[in-house]
């Protein structure tokens, strides 16, 4: 059994080199161009340097272990599906975020067993915030480098209900999913964020309740469930079973619903 903090501190640190190749080319406008991929995504220089040091840094980290990066080769199920462990990548969540020039956009480097995220890196380059998470020990927060300080979630309060939404997808489903909950709330607020930074807010203990109720791909979230789960949440399926990597040839997430109190009586709060 590997020891995951010390490798989770190797990850950390591939993650911010990844985030200063990204803000090499986040620096040039020139070099912010994207090109559509085939799925008709937006790729960019950034996404694509930040793949190619992290693959690198992995495959010298722990040779034995595949590496599924949203910008490499998607091996066929019946390869993956032999996989006891391997690392799952985005190598530039947000690329959107990025061409908009906001800030919102991350690193997320996840180490996969058995389906369950059992580490995870989430790095945010333009504020060189860095999180990391292993669910059933811990889940900390390094700010430009410096030591790691640990941190939790936030218990439910009645008073107010936090939520987060994606800056780019939510419309009518999360408006009817906000109006069920509105009667059990003395106060609804909602905000905004772009890529898996919704889940350290999460684990922060600065949010409560993050649907996502539009598709997503599990490099998107991978990371930021091992940090979210680490610091006391959980992200479950609508059905409200956890949420898994790995289970089919496709990689596209169902809906989902990520909460920082996951002791709380979700079930009788979403009816």
């Amino acid at each position: 059994m590997r020891d995951l903090e010390t490798l989770a501190e190797s990850v950390a640190a591939i993650a911010m080199r990844a985030a200063q190749a990204i803000l090499e080319v986040y620096a040039d406008p020139q070099h912010t161009a994207a090109q559509l991929k085939a799925d008709h995504s937006p790729v960019t220089l950034a996404d694509l340097r930040a793949h190619a040091l992290i693959l690198q840094a992995l495959q010298a980290l722990t040779p034995e272990l595949p590496v599924l990066s949203e910008e490499g080769a998607l091996p066929p199920f019946a390869e993956r599906r032999r996989w006891q462990e391997y690392w799952l990548v985005d190598p530039l969540d947000g690329t959107r975020e990025f061409l908009s020039r906001n800030g919102e956009f991350t690193v997320n480097i996840a180490l996969i067993r058995e389906g369950v995220p059992v580490l995870g890196v989430v790095h945010a380059p333009v504020s060189d915030n860095c999180w990391m998470g292993i669910p059933g020990l811990g889940a900390w927060k390094s700010v430009a480098g410096r030591q790691w300080q640990a941190i939790h979630t936030a218990p439910l309060n009645p008073a107010l209900l936090r939520v987060l939404g994606s800056r780019r997808h939510g419309g009518d489903a999360l408006q009817e999913l906000l109006a069920r909950l509105r009667p059990q709330f003395t106060q609804i607020s909602l905000s905004t964020a772009g890529s898996s930074l919704k889940f350290c807010l999460l684990a922060e203990g600065l949010a409560d309740f993050y649907p996502r109720l539009a598709p997503t791909s599990e490099w998107d979230t991978a990371a930021g469930q091992a940090v979210l789960e680490a610091a006391g949440g959980a992200l479950w399926q609508e059905d409200l079973q956890p949420l898994r990597c790995n289970g089919g040839e496709s990689l596209t997430n169902p809906s989902f619903l990520a909460v920082a109190d996951a002791t709380a009586d979700w079930r009788r709060l979403l009816g």
